[in-house]
């Protein structure tokens, strides 16, 4: 009997969580005789009350495990400190919203099962705003572009890993992690299964434009140097079109003297020029703030408490001694 740890990174979800758990254990019935499994809920500093309703579903079953981070780190990061905590043979991570179909998890462990070594669900039709699913479209390009994903593998948030993968990410102890890149580099053995996604039941994404740009920056930066490839690219052909533009004016002004050089094209050229070159500088000061705050140890996730049953039962014991 294998093992299953499920992840599930939770912010603003104290409606939600209960659901998506209790979907949880009644599919792992089903599988029981093939499967045990262990939850793992990791609070990303929610403002409202979900790590109260995690307490609660810990102190009711000892499969459930509760993280408390000490503030907010994003998505990626709590999982990062899920993984540390999970024992399982399988991984399997999903949202706290619902969208994510737990029921069909068989689906994904099945086919580890054949022998991949990772598994992401595909959604036929996502039920995420017209905005989401902007970002999760730059985000497959991104990955396609930067990180070498094959074109016809599609990534999203519900996906299912073997334990050397999950381990493997573990080695990545800098302060940005982008866990779509780490399994990319770990495997090129991934698959993709259909699943259904859902309607949302209440709330809204967590993902704001700035949350999704701090993303994409961290696929740009932390597993990719092509950016800076495509900066000293673009810079030559800034530098070959002024040279060829220099030559065309001096030929022009033997040809014709009478013409004047234009002070707009002139002007146009600076402005051109001058912002690629402010751009590029700040795409280089970027690796190089990532490169400072790295060798700073900068965390990526400081867990305030952990909870389990055992843990929580005897707080209450002491409580009723005294």
């Amino acid at each position: 009997m294998k093992k299953v740890s499920f992840i599930i990174p939770c912010y603003r979800s104290a409606i939600t969580l209960p659901n998506v758990v209790e979907e949880i254990k009644t599919t792992m019935e089903t599988m029981k005789d093939r499967y045990s499994y262990e939850l793992i809920l990791v609070n990303d500093c929610s403002p409202d009350e979900t790590f109260e309703v995690i307490r609660g579903l810990v102190k009711e079953d000892e499969r459930i495990i509760g993280i408390n981070m000490a503030k907010n780190f994003g998505q990626h990061s709590a999982l990062m400190a899920g993984f540390h905590y999970a024992t399982g043979e399988y991984t399997v991570c999903l949202d706290d919203d619902g969208q994510t179909p737990a029921d069909e998890v068989g689906k994904l462990l099945d086919k580890l099962e054949e022998g991949y070594d990772a598994v992401y669900a595909r959604y036929a039709h996502k039920k995420h705003s017209p905005f989401r699913n902007m970002g999760s479209w730059m985000n497959e390009k991104m990955a396609q572009f930067l990180l070498g994903k094959p074109k016809e593998l599609y990534v999203s948030s519900y996906f299912a890993v073997r334990e050397f993968v999950r381990k493997e990410m573990l080695n990545y102890t800098n302060p940005y992690p982008y866990v779509i890149g780490l399994v990319l580099r770990s495997t090129k053995k991934i698959a993709n299964v259909d699943v259904k996604h859902r309607e949302r039941e209440v709330g809204h994404s967590g993902y704001t434009f700035s949350k999704l740009l701090g993303l994409w920056l961290n696929g740009f930066t932390a597993f990719s140097v092509k950016p800076l490839r495509i900066a000293t690219g673009v810079g030559g052909c800034c530098a070959a079109i002024g040279f060829i533009y220099g030559i065309y004016t001096v030929i022009k002004k033997f040809v014709n003297p009478d013409v004047p050089i234009g002070f707009s094209a002139i002007m146009v050229a600076i402005m051109f020029i001058g912002g690629i070159m402010m751009v590029m500088q700040g795409l280089i000061g970027e690796y190089i703030g990532r490169i400072y705050i790295s060798m700073n140890s900068a965390p990526q996730f400081v867990v305030r408490e952990v909870v389990r049953k055992e843990d929580l039962t005897k707080d209450v014991t002491k409580e009723d001694v005294r």
